[in-house]
């Protein structure tokens, strides 16, 4: 699938990407605000259809992954790594020596993913998500 650079009007169906996927999903306005701000973000397409999404912060020499999610439909197919492929290639191009992120404590799924990508575990966040009751945080990180 193809990747671009995100944009405003792929803002909707990140959006929704991200209600149906995350068990506390940003709000539009926190996306929108997130791009505005200078935040980077990618989507995969699919037929010119969105079917997944990255945003990081960059501040070199480190960076900052923030969302990765794919559609339930088109999970499993290669679509997450693609995305986190495509946020290493990026963050080695603006000097990135560093990239870390929080993820749920519990997700095994998305710990085994980053793992397999280098990434390690470097801390626990207590409390770090929202909910009742609130969630911890897995603190990792890799060097690129």
């Amino acid at each position: 699938m193809p990747i671009s650079l995100m944009s405003i009007e792929h803002l909707d169906k990140i959006h929704k990407i991200d209600q149906e996927t995350n068990p506390s999903p940003w709000s539009f306005e926190n996306l929108k605000s997130s791009l505005e701000v200078g935040h980077h973000g990618l989507v995969s397409l699919k037929n010119d259809k969105v079917i997944g999404f990255a945003m990081f912060s960059a501040l070199p020499p480190e960076c900052h992954i923030l969302n990765i999610a794919v559609d339930k439909e088109y999970q499993g197919m290669g679509e997450g790594s693609l995305l986190l492929k495509y946020v290493l290639k990026q963050s080695k191009a603006m000097r990135i020596k560093k990239i870390s992120l929080e993820v749920r404590i519990n997700n095994l799924k998305a710990i085994n993913f980053y793992k397999s990508f280098g990434f390690t575990e470097d801390a626990i966040r207590d409390k770090y998500y929202p909910g009742n009751p609130r969630e911890d945080a897995l603190l990792m990180s890799t060097a690129i």
